[in-house]
Formats: structure tokens, C-alpha cells, sequence
């Protein structure tokens, strides 16, 4: 776009011829040639210095000036980035892209996954669950079988809990056939026992002349 100046009467035949001495004003200040300000007042003076030292000179002096940095304010974007976190200025007419690449479903799956590893992690450090279960959860997390961690504590919860449950059942189990085991050992010492009284008392008495 065009930009338009606006001068007082005989200022731009003053400031016209000025340009080494900005240029020169800029390199010493260490700004751009836009915030250099020529006191338009001493336009003669400041024409006839055309080296460095003369424009310090003139700085010291105070006819050139470093103007300072024009604020660029923040507020209003900073107002309208609040508002969309609240959900406004989302809607259909304010989109731009497809679903996917304002936001990649490669990066949500990544991040669940993450998620779900260090909570796996977490616990197999904490002696929660055991390397077996852990490389069991592991597999099931990589094939998409939880979509949160929720989910996946759920699951730890319920595998945990079969897996007391099945040593129990296998304990009472083992106990039973340890009781069987010692009953029939029983038993059979005592059927052993009987047939030897029996035995014992049916054998003939010893001749007393032998």
C-alpha cells in the first residue's frame, strides 16, 4: 500500500539531502534508519557533519536521537487465544485444513501410547505387576485394546485379581490332594497293620520239646 507523509511548509527541502547523515546516524546508534530522528531545526548543522565522529557529536549535542521501539502490543491476541480456549472462534468457518492434519491422528495415537508405557513402567518399577504381565499389557496397549489409562488400570486391577484368585483355587487345590494323599497313606498303613495282627495271631504257637 502507498504511504503518505505529511510535512510542514519548507521541512522536506530541509530533511531532503540528509540521507548519508542518517545513514550514518543508524550505524553509530545501532538501529534502523527509521527510528533515527533529525532535529529538523538544525537541518543545516547536522548537513554539514559527514563523518562518524561529527554524528556522535551530534548525539551527544542532542539533534539525533534514537527513537524508541514502537510497541507492538500483544493484549488482543492474547484476549482472542483466551477466548479460544474456552472454545470460541472454533467453528466450520474458522477452519482451515482437514481433521487430520490440524491434528494428526499419528500424534494422538503416539501420545496414548506413551501415556499407556510409562504407566506400565511405573508400575512393573514398583513391583505392581510383574515383567510376564507387563510384556502381556505391553502387547495389548501396542494392538489398541485400551483408549486411556482408566482403561488400562481397570484391566491391571482385573488381571491382578484372577490371577490371586486362580493361585488360590490352585492352593485349595493342592491342599485337598495333600489331604487325600495322607488319608489313603493312612489308610493303607492301617489295611498293612491289620493284615499283619492277623497273621501274627494265626501262625501256630512254637513246639516247647524243639
Amino acid at each position: 500500500k502507498a504511504k503518505f507523509y505529511f510535512f510542514k511548509k519548507g521541512s522536506l527541502n530541509k530533511m531532503a539531502g540528509l540521507t548519508l547523515q542518517k545513514r550514518l546516524a543508524a550505524s553509530v546508534l545501532k538501529a534502523g534508519k527509521n527510528r533515527v530522528w533529525l532535529d529538523p531545526n538544525e537541518a543545516n548543522e547536522i548537513g554539514m557533519a559527514n563523518s562518524r565522529q561529527n554524528i556522535r557529536k551530534l548525539i551527544k549535542d542532542g539533534l539525533v536521537i534514537r527513537l524508541p521501539v514502537v510497541v507492538h502490543s500483544r493484549s488482543r491476541v492474547k484476549r482472542h487465544l483466551e477466548a479460544k480456549k474456552k472454545g470460541r472462534h472454533t467453528g466450520h468457518g474458522k477452519r482451515h485444513g482437514t481433521k487430520d492434519a490440524r491434528m494428526p491422528q499419528k500424534v494422538l495415537w503416539m501420545r496414548r501410547q506413551r501415556v499407556l508405557r510409562r504407566l506400565l513402567r511405573k508400575y512393573r518399577q514398583a513391583k505392581k505387576i510383574d515383567s510376564h504381565l507387563y510384556h502381556d499389557l505391553y502387547m495389548r496397549s501396542k494392538g489398541n485394546q485400551f483408549k486411556n489409562k482408566r482403561v488400562l488400570m481397570e484391566a491391571i486391577h482385573k488381571l491382578k485379581a484372577e490371577k490371586a484368585r486362580e493361585k488360590t483355587l490352585n492352593e485349595q487345590a493342592e491342599a485337598r490332594k495333600n489331604k487325600a494323599k495322607m488319608k489313603s497313606e493312612r489308610k493303607a498303613s492301617r489295611k498293612a497293620q491289620v493284615v499283619t495282627e492277623t497273621t501274627v495271631e494265626g501262625a501256630p504257637a512254637p513246639d516247647a520239646t524243639s
